[in-house]
């Protein structure tokens, strides 16, 4: 071959580690190894002791490649003949399980390339799949009797996965859907985390439930330096609620089973950037049946022995019309005021109605508020709604003092 092909990857420089050798003064060595250890130019003036000094060193080997990471490599083709050869393609592939990606950044051939001098080029590609990645690199050119020649090269390597991200849901009753996400760090270094968002689908909005307010300010609820050690784990949390224009739509919240996707972007080292977007997360959609009663509003306190109100809200589930009527049944501690047994009209597919409601408890304590009965007169069923909500019940003195 009168060519010459080099490959090598582009990465940044690490922080120098020196090895440590002391001794404490009365040892026979006395003060030798310490005054060593100032002299050595390597060394963090004042804290030789250290082992991360102050220069850089360069790459000893590959090193690991994450997926969400960019992967640069520096390609050089040189002509080591004595002669000058013509038209010279290089062309660089990434072939992965599923494609086969060109990273050149010119597809147009050299017309010459005399002899010592080379032909450079860089590619960066942002790696989006875990596994075997090997890059092709080709180059075909003429020689001066007019010979077509042709070689390849392959270089193989591994992408592994950065982070381990595992996701809980709770459906509340008020249609509002909780995220808890759980990331891990499973790489050998420490991660600096940039950004961990949640890009809501179409029928929620977001809100972020991971900063507290001190001083009239926002903070993290991490701290100020958001670093996540190897092996650590993180937890998340966001709170989805449906969008006004689909959450009087009882029967199209009730099947969204697509909440969002995770936007993960962290930094290692000295600043390397890598970002992950998972896939769309799905939750189990809540199973309402025919007829689903909330509350809308309710005290948080209440006074032993005295009526409050509550407010109550009905939603048709199904795809049928249903003609209701309402039972309230008294507890041990719940009592209710009011007509049981009274029509509250026809309600028609995913619409809701709101309805107030008084009751009073005869027991102190966190009491459970429970006995209503929904009855469908069009085919004489009754659903029961017992443990809607809890409320605290304390003496008229003690909520006074």
């Amino acid at each position: 071959y009168f060519l010459i092909f080099t490959v090598m990857r582009l990465t940044k420089p690490t922080l120098f580690t020196n090895i440590l050798v002391t001794c404490e003064e009365r040892d026979l060595p006395g003060i030798l190894f310490n005054q060593l250890m100032k002299d050595d130019p390597s060394t963090v003036k004042g804290a030789e002791t250290l082992m991360l000094g102050e220069m850089l060193t360069l790459p000893q080997n590959f090193g690991n490649i994450f997926l969400g990471e960019t992967f640069s490599s520096y390609i050089s083709v040189h002509n080591d003949s004595n002669q000058v050869v013509k038209d010279i393609l290089v062309k660089a592939d990434l072939q992965t399980s599923s494609q086969r990606l060109n990273l050149s950044a010119s597809s147009a051939a050299v017309a010459e390339l005399k002899p010592d001098c080379c032909i450079d080029d860089v590619i960066h590609h942002e790696v989006k799949e875990i596994g075997t990645h090997i890059l092709v690199c080709a180059v075909s050119y003429t020689t001066q009797t007019g010979e077509k020649m042709y070689f390849r090269k392959f270089f193989k390597f591994q992408v592994l996965k950065p982070l381990d991200v595992k996701t809980k849901f709770y459906n509340a009753e008020t249609d509002e859907v909780f995220l808890e996400a759980q990331i891990q760090n499973i790489t050998t270094s420490p991660m600096f985390m940039e950004k961990v968002s949640l890009e809501p689908s179409m029928m929620y909005s977001v809100a972020e439930l991971n900063t507290v307010d001190r001083a009239g300010q926002s903070e993290s609820t991490f701290g100020s330096r958001t670093y996540l050690q190897p092996m650590d784990t993180r937890q998340y949390l966001y709170c989805l609620k449906p969008k006004q224009e689909f959450a009087e739509k009882a029967g199209v919240i009730k099947g969204v089973t697509v909440i969002g996707k995770l936007d993960i972007v962290w930094k290692t080292n000295l600043g390397e950037r890598g970002r992950l977007q998972t896939s769309q997360l799905q939750r189990m959609a809540p199973g309402y049946g025919d007829v689903r009663l909330s509350l809308e509003t309710i005290p948080d306190t209440v006074n032993l022995e005295e009526p409050f109100d509550i407010t109550c809200k009905i939603t048709n589930c199904s795809e049928r019309t249903m003609d209701l009527v309402l039972e309230m049944c008294n507890t041990n501690s719940i009592h209710w005021c009011g007509v049981s047994g009274r029509q509250l009209g026809k309600l028609h597919p995913s619409s809701s109605l709101h309805l107030a409601l008084t009751l009073l408890s005869s027991v102190q304590g966190l009491q459970s508020v429970s006995g209503l009965r929904l009855t469908d007169t069009f085919l004489k069923r009754t659903y029961e709604y017992d443990d809607v909500a809890q409320v605290c019940v304390v003496s008229s003195e003690v909520k006074q003092s």
